[in-house]
């Protein structure tokens, strides 16, 4: 068997506060910290504890050249252990998994800090909400008491500034002006599928593709995308449409058409109460739209590109816009959120995370005519205040 080290590999030094009761009864705080390293790579589900012994090695293993074990029971052994982390591979049948993970990021052209930060960033089991209420971090009041006064909402006002006209008829027919996040949804209703129709072709349908080499499209279509390559796939959790089974379909953009997918989760209302990390208020939206990454397409032109990463978060930002915009002028409430446990679908549609991964999750249907969770419209436009 021979070895390596992972291409990508960071090595963070962390320290854990604790309490001595001798060194408090000596006169001294009684606070300490442990020291301890973790070893993080973006194959990798989550950290690695490492000695300081594991990180020399570490440090001083190729990540290109394979070596044979070390003769030292002590040493192979410690090998051995590593390998079985993921941060050291092999190329042993035993350890396939891991090393096929380093050989697909390797050929997937990403930065290194933003592999790490998407692959760590994702989430599985997380109840955000339940997670809020235990913590006490529901209200503003609970914000203010627990953190104290936020930074001003806008920075001073700067001397000699310019007024502006007035904006006179409002931009867009006043839609911008009438958008707020729905928290409460009709379910008493199904969507018609001309809407449904209307929303992703609006916002998704490419209208147009140039073809500037043989096998080399690029699309146009109502939002920006950086380098026009438009990654982003859109898988449709269809929960209360007209004329679609319920159940999670793509949608194909350059067909415009949906297409249910051969596997599907289980007890749909669960499946999005656990892929929106508990916000019940968001679960039962008519149509859910998972915003999913095609990163190979990305870094075929962007290749280790520190900005990269950020360019499919701002496309995926686009998207949510458009959808917000286009539910307004359909006269349905619509929704974006990031607070989502990406390995939900991850495991439905069998992605690789560093190939396609999850970035965010849109919602749209009809708004209840009930407030029934809170929602943010201080301007009062959308729910009445007042005579």
């Amino acid at each position: 068997m021979q070895y390596r080290r992972c291409q990508t590999l960071f090595l963070e030094p962390r320290e854990t506060p604790g309490f001595r009761l001798q060194d408090l009864l000596a006169g001294g705080t009684g606070l300490h910290y442990e020291q301890r390293v973790v070893a993080m790579a973006p194959h990798l589900d989550g950290p690695v504890p490492i000695t300081p012994d594991d990180a020399a090695l570490l440090l001083a293993c190729s990540a290109e050249t394979w070596q044979p074990l070390p003769t030292s029971a002590e040493a192979r052994a410690r090998v051995m252990r590593l390998v079985a982390e993921g941060v050291l591979v092999s190329d042993s049948a035993d350890h396939a998994v891991h090393a096929a993970a380093d050989t697909t990021l390797r050929a997937s052209h990403w930065w290194s800090v933003a592999a790490l930060f998407h692959r760590l960033s994702r989430w599985t089991g997380v109840d955000s909400v339940e997670e809020m209420e235990r913590s006490q971090m529901v209200t503003a009041q609970d914000l203010v008491r627990k953190l104290g006064n936020p930074p001003a909402e806008a920075p001073p006002r700067l001397p000699g500034a310019v007024a502006l006209p007035p904006l006179g008829d409002r931009f867009l027919d006043g839609l911008l002006l009438r958008r707020t996040t729905c928290r409460n949804f009709d379910t008493s209703r199904p969507l018609p599928l001309a809407l449904l129709a209307g929303m992703l072709g609006e916002v998704l349908l490419a209208s147009a593709h140039v073809e500037p080499e043989p096998g080399v499209r690029f699309l146009k279509k109502n939002v920006a995308s950086a380098g026009g390559l438009h990654p982003i796939e859109a898988y449709v959790l269809v929960q209360n449409v007209e004329g679609l089974e319920p159940g999670l379909h793509h949608y194909h953009a350059v067909a415009h058409e949906l297409a249910r997918l051969p596997v599907q989760p289980p007890a749909l209302p669960a499946f999005a109460h656990r892929l929106l990390a508990g916000q019940s208020w968001f679960a039962d939206a008519h149509a859910l739209v998972i915003l999913v990454c095609r990163f190979e397409r990305n870094f075929w032109k962007y290749r280790n590109h520190a900005k990269a990463y950020r360019a499919v978060t701002l496309d995926a930002g686009h998207i949510s816009q458009a959808f917000y915009t286009q539910a307004t002028a359909y006269g349905l409430g619509a929704f974006v959120t990031a607070a989502i446990n990406e390995e939900e679908v991850e495991q439905v549609l069998g992605l690789d995370p560093m190939r396609e991964g999850p970035l965010a999750v849109c919602g749209f249907g009809w708004r209840s005519e009930q407030m029934r969770t809170p929602e943010m419209d201080p301007a009062g436009h959308t729910w009445k205040t007042g005579p």
